[in-house]
């Protein structure tokens, strides 16, 4: 808590110049975090496209298939932590790029396997979920020692610039890979320069998936050949962490009573934020298909640079909110965040216009860049000395269930209220019940913290003045 307030007092151009002045280490892992965006947004963006095209999943497990992907990954992620740790950032990542690597190619080369029938066993099927399973586990050891990277080979002086910095750095590779997959998949039109149209190359989905093979492949080789021995021994700033002893013996009543599970607002906190949680899930679970199946298809053929304007908007924005709003009340951001994601969903209601589709990504990721940066901040405020990690790991327990719940039902909800043979103006009409229902979800989150911010804002005053004064 010192060093947080101790970043508070600088100016913020001291801490901007401390965090560009940073270690080889810090920008190693950032080119880590930068490339494997790239690559795994690039793929999650088309994998439901991929999985229908390519392999001929119908939308029901093609949503399924995406959900155990994106709920694996936060799943492994509570063990991912201890992984990370017993290898050390450096092995860590080497381990989960190679890892990846090796999982991505199965996964792309599953789209040449001659499909069987209609069977769920097909061994292309099967191969798929092989590959998912080894790619899950490989992110979720990732994200944690992507972290502990930033922690290590960063002043704390520069704590909250440096993870907000993370954050917008792996953004920032997501929008690069946005903007090209539009001319590696399609052989229309790309862009003009000079009045000279440029065409794409054509090479569909799985020219796109190759190309972030190729962008893991190129981290792998850039991390083994410049984050070496040395450079891990030399640069980290924290050279090891003591664990905090008890006061005292603990009776057996009071162990429990100091278990997570009855940390009854911590609970609620996290569990409130479930309902808007669906709405990232749908990003890449019905956003993709919503686009193709209602939208013309010259929009269809640059739906990459309509996922891109998340990202972006991440990239400018998290460092801005970060920097200005480090003495905000967290709860405020968080209900200010939440409100703006989930109310303009309703945006998408009145049907399938563009200048709709563009405002309501770009409100909707100006939402996210308010309150998501500030969640695990609260929930680090919460916590009890000594189980900071413990808190953070269980905290990504409802982004699992998100994650992997709205993937069961958003297959099913596609192919009732937009099927593929539909006409036009039947599914003009059904997308507007569709995001109607979505909409109404979301908002039970920015309900559910306004009712009860004085019950969470007592949480902050008996943990700490980061909650408070963050």
């Amino acid at each position: 808590m010192e060093d947080k307030k101790e970043e508070e007092q600088l100016p913020l151009k001291d801490v901007l110049k401390l965090l560009f002045k940073a270690s080889r280490g810090f920008w190693l892992v950032n080119v880590v975090n930068f490339g494997d965006g790239i690559a795994y947004f690039g793929m999650l963006n088309l994998m439901t496209l991929f999985l229908g095209t390519k392999l001929g999943m119908p939308d029901s497990l093609s949503g399924w298939t995406v959900s155990l992907l994106t709920g694996l990954v936060t799943l492994f992620m509570f063990g991912g932590g201890f992984v990370s740790d017993k290898l050390g950032v450096r092995k860590a990542l080497t381990f989960c790029l190679a890892l990846l690597f090796g999982g991505r190619l199965l996964l792309n080369c599953t789209s040449y396997i001659p499909s069987s029938g209609d069977s769920w066993l097909q061994p292309a099927y099967l191969l798929c979920w092989l590959a998912i399973v080894a790619i899950a586990f490989a992110e979720g050891v990732i994200q944690p020692a992507l972290y502990a990277g930033v922690k290590e080979y960063t002043d704390e002086r520069t704590a909250t610039m440096s993870y907000s910095f993370l954050y917008a750095i792996m953004n920032l590779g997501i929008m690069s890979e946005s903007f090209i997959s539009p001319f590696i998949r399609t052989n229309g039109e790309f862009i003009k320069i000079g009045g000279k149209p440029i065409h794409g190359l054509g090479w569909d989905f799985d020219g796109v998936f190759w190309v972030c093979i190729a962008a893991t492949a190129v981290m792998l080789l850039v991390h083994i050949c410049f984050f070496t021995k040395k450079v891990e021994e030399t640069d980290r700033q924290v050279k090891e962490t003591a664990a905090e002893e008890d006061s005292g013996p603990k009776t057996l009543s009071e162990k429990i009573r100091s278990m997570m599970i009855f940390d009854g607002r911590f609970f609620f906190f996290i569990f409130a934020l479930l309902p808007v949680r669906t709405l990232f899930a749908h990003q890449w679970l019905t956003i993709p298909d919503y686009i193709m199946r209602c939208f013309p298809a010259e929009v269809g053929a640059k739906y990459e640079w309509f996922a891109a304007l998340n990202p972006l908007i991440i990239v400018i924005f998290v460092p801005l909110i970060a920097a200005f709003t480090r003495r905000v009340n967290v709860i405020t951001m968080m209900i200010a965040g939440t409100t703006l994601s989930a109310l303009t969903t309703f945006i998408l209601v009145p049907g399938p216009h563009l200048g709709s589709l563009i405002t309501y990504i770009l409100l909707f990721s100006l939402g996210e860049a308010v309150w998501s940066s500030r969640f695990l901040e609260y929930v680090a405020g919460i916590a009890p000395a000594g189980r900071v990690g413990a808190y953070m790991g269980l905290a990504n327990l409802p982004w699992f269930l998100a994650k992997f719940t709205t993937g069961l039902y958003s297959g099913s909800m596609l192919a009732h209220f937009i099927p593929k043979e539909a006409s036009m103006v039947d599914k003009a009409s059904g997308s507007s019940e569709m995001w109607l229902i979505y909409a109404l979800i979301a908002c039970i989150s920015p309900v559910l913290l306004i009712v009860f911010r004085r019950y969470l804002s007592d949480s902050g005053k008996k943990t700490g003045d980061t909650v408070q004064t963050a």
